[in-house]
């Protein structure tokens, strides 16, 4: 996946950005808040994800202007395509996003077709962050290499929420416990894909981690990534089909029912799970020095890349934002070694920090525009 050109007008302090990258490495320099990084979150909300600085919709558009537009051509392992995406501060909720001159209701839509990988700063949380980082990382990245993935994620966040909602309602004598059942089974089938889909990521996520961190390391340390399941154990992924395993969650949730009502919310299921890192079989969360929890972020995010490429014999476009001039020449050459058939572009201050800017095109920002 290659982008071919790019124009930004509108989005926070951008103005008449327009750029035709280099197909392998791309170097963005300037100087903080200039809008080096404005560029990159630009780029990843056209793969129909939120910000990954965690902004509101309502605050792409500039504060003192009142439109923004992006425009995009890429081209994939198959054809050429294009998407335009454009808000109006009259009305930030009605965004006008199109696929190939086909008009969309939804960014969501934009998923299927364009992909990134985006590691910043702040990628640490997958580390030292709640379960809910994890999981949401690890349900991103298998969405990316399975079509339709995302969409048993949506209807398991719905179902809990209506379930939770009843036990309520149960609590204050408004319904029967009996109501239940209506959620219990939809649940228990969405639970068990996903649990299923979350083990099968991370057994691959696993081997590709061990492989690149023994590599940082020269072999010295071992990091290792493994499944919490809340719902199951770990042999019933091996010894267990889906239709058992939900079956078998269906009764743990007719048991637990009276002290989910109890407690007010649903005890069991996928929105408790865990991903557990481990380094020589210590928490990284727990004991892991700065150094080793900005590693194994490092190494989540070209693990995610690697397995996107191996499953879809095509690359995702590869952000990275202000990291690489902190990392020493091992990791960087460890990040070139895995995105060397990938398109990338760096953000950084200083040029003479990033290793590859002597291949890099190289645009300058300032104010918002290129100089």
């Amino acid at each position: 996946m290659i982008i071919k050109e790019l124009r930004i007008n509108g989005f926070r302090n951008l103005e008449d950005i327009y750029i035709k990258p280099d197909e392998k490495y791309n170097l963005i320099i300037g100087d903080n808040a200039q809008g080096k990084t404005n560029i990159l979150e630009a780029i990843w909300i056209l793969t129909g994800c939120k910000s990954f600085r965690g902004s509101k919709e309502k605050d792409y558009i500039g504060f003192d202007k009142q439109v923004m537009n992006i425009e995009l051509i890429f081209a994939d392992s198959r054809r050429e395509q294009k998407i335009t995406y454009g808000m109006s501060k009259i009305n930030s909720k009605e965004k006008k996003i199109t696929l190939n001159d086909v008009s969309l209701k939804h960014s969501q839509k934009l998923f299927e077709s364009f992909k990134c990988v985006v590691f910043t700063p702040n990628d640490t949380e997958l580390v030292k962050g709640s379960p809910e980082k994890r999981r949401s990382f690890i349900d991103l990245c298998h969405s990316q290499i399975t079509h339709g993935s995302l969409k048993h994620i949506r209807k398991y966040d719905t179902i809990i929420s209506q379930r939770n909602a009843a036990l309520k309602d149960i609590l204050i004598g408004r319904y029967s416990e009996d109501i239940l059942f209506i959620w219990d089974e939809q649940l228990a089938n969405t639970c068990a894909y996903i649990s299923i889909m979350r083990n099968d990521y991370i057994e691959k996520l696993n081997r590709y981690c061990k492989e690149l961190y023994s590599k940082i390391t020269a072999g010295k340390e071992e990091l290792t990534v493994s499944y919490a399941s809340n719902a199951f154990d770990i042999e019933d992924f091996k010894n267990k089909r889906a239709k058992q395993m939900a079956r078998e969650f269906f009764i743990k949730l007719r048991e637990n029912a009276s002290e989910d009502v109890r407690l007010g919310y649903t005890q069991s299921g996928v929105h408790r799970d865990d991903i557990i890192l481990k380094i020589n079989g210590l928490s990284v969360k727990e004991f892991g020095s700065q150094g080793q929890q900005k590693s194994t972020a490092l190494v989540l995010k070209l693990a995610q890349a690697g397995i996107y490429y191996e499953n879809k014999k095509d690359s995702p476009i590869i952000l990275l934002d202000d990291v690489m001039g902190e990392l020493d020449i091992n990791r960087q050459n460890l990040v070139y070694e895995i995105v060397k058939d990938m398109q990338v572009f760096i953000t950084t201050c200083n040029k003479n920090a990033v290793e590859a800017s002597k291949l890099a095109k190289v645009f300058q920002v300032r104010n918002g525009g290129l100089v």
